[in-house]
């Protein structure tokens, strides 16, 4: 480990520090700007009744300026207190609790599926001839651009409408049915990010591929498959592993959409109805939530490239 090593972890937490301050700023000003009356969605109706709405403003303090309702509701991320839904009527930690296992388990699942066949056909790609680097190049710039909902749908139709293969809707109970009923919205919601890997992972094998060191392997006599796994691919990882992270950290925004299609009792569901619902509350967290799995996972994956090269650190310290 460089000796630079606590700098640089110093330097990540303090930017990981600065960049949540800022976007739960963002978050709040954005929310707390957007048109629409929060008291007024609350109490329901076109005229509420001007008690109802006094109460409601004193309840959940939207008299207050701008920044003490910010101040208040930042002191309460801190200290545990997530609020209080404004619709749902219970606190919002609660809300949580009872669907972030639901979205973990998708984004694990998703997860998997990049890292297993974004690597793999990448990899495949790479290396072998040029039929199936064809076929690949193919499949995966088709697979880049389909959104998540048009993804959806089509699996709706193939895997559960036409070959009735999977369930299409729930979550499920235990875990063998739970992966069972997963399985669609984690194909929906990982498949571009696949399609995505599978490229750069391609293009990093062939940038190895003809770099000196290769050359001068290959120039020595060294069997193939030990320039392949000691030059092509140890030289590959760190533009793989960045891409990898960076897109299992995109997950976390698009389970909204592929809860909503195929209706699992997660937190991207949960922020879609808050959402239309003006549940500020929840929004809001569940927004900061979002934004903090991107950015601790970016950490970790700079932490990791860190010890697999440490001129990283360095070079992250001297910054």
């Amino acid at each position: 480990m460089p000796a630079r090593w606590p700098l640089f972890v110093l330097r990540k937490v303090g930017a990981l520090v600065v960049t949540l301050l800022v976007s739960s700023l963002t978050i709040f000003l954005a929310l707390h700007l957007a048109p629409g009356d929060p008291a007024t969605a609350i109490a329901g109706g076109t005229k509420p009744n001007p008690e109802n709405l006094a109460r409601i403003r004193a309840e959940y303090n939207l008299d207050d300026p701008w920044w003490s309702q910010y101040l208040h509701w930042l002191h309460g991320i801190v200290t545990g207190d997530l609020g209080t839904s404004m619709v749902y009527k219970t606190d919002v930690s609660t809300l949580l609790t009872a669907r972030v296992g639901s979205t973990a388990l998708l984004v694990l699942y998703a997860g998997a599926l990049i890292l297993v066949f974004g690597i793999g056909l990448g990899v495949l790609a790479g290396l072998r001839g040029r039929v199936t680097r064809t076929v690949i190049n193919v499949v995966t710039t088709v697979a880049m651009g389909a959104p998540t909902f048009v993804v959806a749908i089509a699996l709706i139709a193939i895997f559960a409408t036409t070959l009735d293969w999977l369930p299409i809707y729930g979550t499920g109970e235990g875990l063998t049915d739970r992966l069972a009923h997963l399985t669609l919205p984690a194909i929906a919601l990982s498949l571009s990010y696949v399609a995505y890997v599978a490229t750069v992972t391609r293009a990093a094998v062939d940038e190895e591929k003809v770099s000196e060191h290769v050359e001068t392997a290959v120039s020595r006599g060294t069997p193939q498959r030990l320039i392949t796994r000691r030059h092509v691919m140890r030289n590959a990882v760190a533009p793989i592993l960045t891409v990898s992270g960076l897109s299992i950290a995109g997950l976390f925004a698009g389970t909204a959409v592929a809860e909503q299609a195929f209706g699992v009792n997660g937190i991207g569901s949960l922020l879609v109805d808050a959402s239309a619902k003006g549940d500020l509350a929840v929004v809001q967290v569940i927004s900061l939530f979002m934004v903090a799995a991107f950015v601790v996972v970016n950490a970790v994956i700079d932490a990791v490239n860190a010890l697999l090269d440490p001129r990283t650190a360095l070079e992250g310290a001297a910054a």
